[in-house]
Protein backbone atom coordinates (compact mmCIF):
# COMPACT_ATOMS: atom_id res chain seq x y z
CA UNK A 1 0.00 0.00 0.00
CA UNK A 2 1.28 3.30 -0.99
CA UNK A 3 0.64 6.36 0.97
CA UNK A 4 1.25 9.95 1.58
CA UNK A 5 3.44 11.53 4.55
CA UNK A 6 2.57 15.29 4.52
CA UNK A 7 5.08 17.58 6.85
CA UNK A 8 4.91 21.17 7.58
CA UNK A 9 7.52 23.12 8.14
CA UNK A 10 7.79 26.99 9.48
CA UNK A 11 10.69 29.44 8.47
CA UNK A 12 11.65 31.66 11.53
CA UNK A 13 14.12 34.38 10.50
CA UNK A 14 15.28 36.90 13.43
CA UNK A 15 17.73 39.34 12.47
CA UNK A 16 19.26 37.73 9.49
CA UNK A 17 19.35 34.36 10.96
CA UNK A 18 17.34 31.60 10.48
CA UNK A 19 16.06 28.85 12.98
CA UNK A 20 16.82 25.09 12.04
CA UNK A 21 16.28 21.71 13.68
CA UNK A 22 19.59 19.22 14.11
CA UNK A 23 17.78 15.58 14.68
CA UNK A 24 18.50 12.41 15.48
CA UNK A 25 16.17 9.83 13.92
CA UNK A 26 16.22 6.16 12.99
CA UNK A 27 19.97 6.60 13.02
CA UNK A 28 20.58 9.44 10.84
CA UNK A 29 22.07 12.80 12.00
CA UNK A 30 19.70 15.53 10.02
CA UNK A 31 19.44 18.89 9.46
CA UNK A 32 15.72 20.70 8.78
CA UNK A 33 13.71 23.70 9.64
CA UNK A 34 11.33 23.13 12.62
CA UNK A 35 8.20 21.55 12.07
CA UNK A 36 6.80 18.04 11.53
CA UNK A 37 4.04 15.33 10.65
CA UNK A 38 0.57 16.69 9.94
CA UNK A 39 -2.13 14.93 11.82
CA UNK A 40 -5.55 13.27 11.12
CA UNK A 41 -8.06 16.10 11.36
CA UNK A 42 -5.51 18.78 11.44
CA UNK A 43 -5.58 22.03 9.09
CA UNK A 44 -1.43 22.67 7.87
CA UNK A 45 -1.22 26.17 9.59
CA UNK A 46 -3.12 24.73 13.11
CA UNK A 47 0.07 21.60 12.16
CA UNK A 48 3.16 24.03 11.97
CA UNK A 49 1.57 26.28 15.25
CA UNK A 50 1.39 22.76 17.38
CA UNK A 51 5.00 21.92 16.10
CA UNK A 52 6.38 24.97 17.40
CA UNK A 53 4.70 25.22 20.72
CA UNK A 54 5.66 21.29 21.31
CA UNK A 55 9.27 22.04 20.09
CA UNK A 56 9.77 25.06 21.44
CA UNK A 57 6.89 26.38 23.36
CA UNK A 58 6.68 29.50 20.80
CA UNK A 59 3.32 30.69 19.96
CA UNK A 60 3.59 31.53 16.40
CA UNK A 61 1.58 32.91 13.50
CA UNK A 62 2.15 31.95 9.84
CA UNK A 63 2.85 34.92 8.24
CA UNK A 64 2.83 33.54 4.30
CA UNK A 65 2.60 30.12 2.45
CA UNK A 66 6.82 30.11 1.10
CA UNK A 67 6.15 26.82 -0.61
CA UNK A 68 4.69 23.18 -1.33
CA UNK A 69 6.67 20.03 -2.67
CA UNK A 70 5.98 20.58 -6.50
CA UNK A 71 7.85 17.04 -7.52
CA UNK A 72 8.13 13.25 -6.62
CA UNK A 73 9.72 12.67 -3.15
CA UNK A 74 9.97 8.85 -1.81
CA UNK A 75 10.04 9.11 2.11
CA UNK A 76 13.83 8.51 3.45
CA UNK A 77 12.39 6.26 6.10
CA UNK A 78 9.60 3.99 4.27
CA UNK A 79 9.95 3.54 0.16
CA UNK A 80 5.90 3.59 0.59
CA UNK A 81 5.41 7.14 1.38
CA UNK A 82 6.05 9.60 -1.05
CA UNK A 83 6.40 12.61 1.12
CA UNK A 84 4.31 16.37 0.49
CA UNK A 85 6.14 19.54 2.62
CA UNK A 86 4.64 22.84 2.69
CA UNK A 87 6.54 25.80 4.29
CA UNK A 88 5.19 28.74 5.89
CA UNK A 89 7.14 31.92 6.89
CA UNK A 90 5.79 32.41 10.51
CA UNK A 91 6.96 35.27 13.04
CA UNK A 92 6.56 34.77 17.16
CA UNK A 93 3.13 36.23 18.19
CA UNK A 94 4.75 38.26 20.16
CA UNK A 95 8.17 39.86 21.19
CA UNK A 96 10.72 37.04 22.07
CA UNK A 97 14.43 36.30 23.19
CA UNK A 98 15.91 33.85 20.46
CA UNK A 99 18.36 32.67 23.25
CA UNK A 100 15.66 31.69 25.83
CA UNK A 101 13.37 29.09 23.62
CA UNK A 102 12.49 26.16 25.56
CA UNK A 103 14.78 23.73 23.93
CA UNK A 104 18.61 23.39 23.65
CA UNK A 105 19.92 26.61 21.55
CA UNK A 106 23.29 25.62 19.70
CA UNK A 107 25.98 27.12 17.57
CA UNK A 108 27.04 24.26 16.28
CA UNK A 109 25.49 21.35 14.61
CA UNK A 110 24.24 18.16 16.01
CA UNK A 111 25.32 19.34 19.93
CA UNK A 112 23.07 16.69 21.56
CA UNK A 113 23.34 16.26 25.59
CA UNK A 114 23.29 12.19 24.67
CA UNK A 115 23.13 10.79 20.71
CA UNK A 116 19.89 9.53 21.18
CA UNK A 117 16.69 8.39 19.21
CA UNK A 118 14.12 11.89 19.22
CA UNK A 119 17.49 13.79 20.42
CA UNK A 120 17.31 18.01 19.28
CA UNK A 121 18.56 20.86 19.16
CA UNK A 122 18.01 23.92 17.31
CA UNK A 123 20.17 26.81 16.04
CA UNK A 124 20.91 29.84 14.57
CA UNK A 125 22.79 29.96 10.41
CA UNK A 126 23.18 33.79 8.96
CA UNK A 127 21.32 33.63 5.94
CA UNK A 128 24.09 35.48 4.04
CA UNK A 129 25.76 32.38 4.43
CA UNK A 130 22.92 29.59 4.11
CA UNK A 131 23.25 26.63 1.39
CA UNK A 132 21.31 23.34 0.33
CA UNK A 133 24.15 21.88 1.80
CA UNK A 134 22.94 23.21 5.55
CA UNK A 135 20.33 20.42 4.87
CA UNK A 136 19.60 16.74 4.96
CA UNK A 137 17.09 16.08 2.44
CA UNK A 138 16.44 17.14 -1.08
CA UNK A 139 12.90 19.28 -0.33
CA UNK A 140 15.07 21.27 2.67
CA UNK A 141 17.69 21.52 0.23
CA UNK A 142 15.15 22.93 -2.51
CA UNK A 143 14.24 25.46 0.57
CA UNK A 144 17.76 26.78 1.14
CA UNK A 145 18.58 27.21 -2.54
CA UNK A 146 15.76 29.26 -2.65
CA UNK A 147 16.43 31.20 0.76
CA UNK A 148 20.34 31.84 -0.67
CA UNK A 149 19.21 32.97 -4.00
CA UNK A 150 16.46 35.52 -3.21
CA UNK A 151 16.23 35.76 0.64
CA UNK A 152 16.64 39.48 0.79
CA UNK A 153 13.47 39.74 -1.59
CA UNK A 154 11.80 37.19 0.05
CA UNK A 155 12.01 38.30 3.70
Amino acid sequence: MRNFNVRVYGILIHEDRLLVSDEHIKGMNITKLPGGGLEFGEGTIDCVIREFKEELDLDIEVEAHFYTTDFFVNSAFSVNNQVISIYYKVKPKSEFNPLELACKISSKPFDFEKKKEGAQTMRWIELNKISENDFTFIIDKRIGEMLNNSWKQLF
